[in-house]
């Protein structure tokens, strides 16, 4: 069984969806976690995004498992802002082995265009960046560790491009933080500290379900994307993406640094 006792891990995005589960799940493991979220909605993305109260519940419930959990409002577009937060974390629990960069947004629809495509560059691509700044010098200290970044089956294809600015960053984004991690990845393994990427697929959470009967998959079959996956599920859960995130965060993968994992039902094979 994995065991991450002892181990801290920060989690970008937490509020809810993704970000919850992996913080939570990495916590059932006996991590403690460090819970980044921005908190407030962004006005070029149509869906709500994750609420104090959100975050709140994040904390509830790696609490309820016994594990340590500092939560902070922070927007990953701010750097000072983010480094203070996770600086402050850090030293409240000790150190730093775990980083999963798992906030994103997806500005798509409509809505001024360039507004979208910086909004979506600046939170999935330099927030990231920032997120990997303000951890690295932490997990050095430590002498080894784990890097894991979110990305998207859209960032190995190019197939919700050409629809609006927000659709054709988030794909330039979601390519663009995969060569983040391949340079990191490069430039920590002297360090003891592997990078890694997950690629999932369309993932049951607010941002593709923002509303039931207003959701970005039925208005993809609107404009005649090709969104199904080889395995014949419409959505993965968000604890799918878990277990892979916690596999590369544990010692079972301790050799694995680089790569991209889809976690996708197939769907990067069309």
């Amino acid at each position: 069984m994995t065991d991450l006792h002892g181990r801290v891990a920060l989690v970008t995005g937490a509020g809810r969806g993704q970000g919850r589960s992996h913080a939570v799940r990495l916590a059932e493991l006996g991590a403690d976690i460090v819970a980044v979220d921005i908190c407030r909605d962004i006005p070029s993305v149509r869906y709500p995004m994750a609420s104090p109260d959100d975050l709140a519940e994040t904390a509830r419930q790696v609490k309820a498992l016994g594990r340590r959990i500092v939560a902070r409002e922070a927007d990953i577009r701010d750097r000072a802002a983010l480094r203070a937060a996770v600086d402050e974390a850090v030293a409240a629990l000790g150190g730093l082995d775990i980083v999963v960069a798992n906030a994103g947004i997806a500005a798509f629809g409509a809505g001024d265009p360039d507004q979208q495509f910086r909004d979506t560059i600046d939170v999935n691509l330099v927030g990231t960046w920032h997120t990997l700044e303000a951890a690295v010098p932490h997990i050095r200290a430590r002498g080894s560790g784990s890097i894991i970044v979110i990305s998207s089956s859209a960032g190995t294809n190019g197939k919700t491009s050409g629809i609006s600015g927000g659709s054709q960053a988030y794909v330039a984004s979601k390519h663009a933080v995969i060569g983040l991690m391949r340079n990191y990845a490069l430039d920590l393994g002297r360090h003891g500290i592997r990078v890694n990427a997950i690629t999932p697929c369309g993932v049951d959470t607010p941002m593709i379900n923002f509303d039931r009967g207003n959701s970005l998959a039925e208005e993809a079959v609107q404009l005649s994307w090709d969104l199904s996956n080889v395995i014949p599920v419409p959505y993965i859960q968000p604890g799918d993406i878990s277990d892979a995130v916690v596999w590369l965060a544990s010692d079972a993968s301790k050799y694995v640094t680089g790569v991209v994992l889809p976690v996708d039902a197939g769907y990067a094979l069309k």
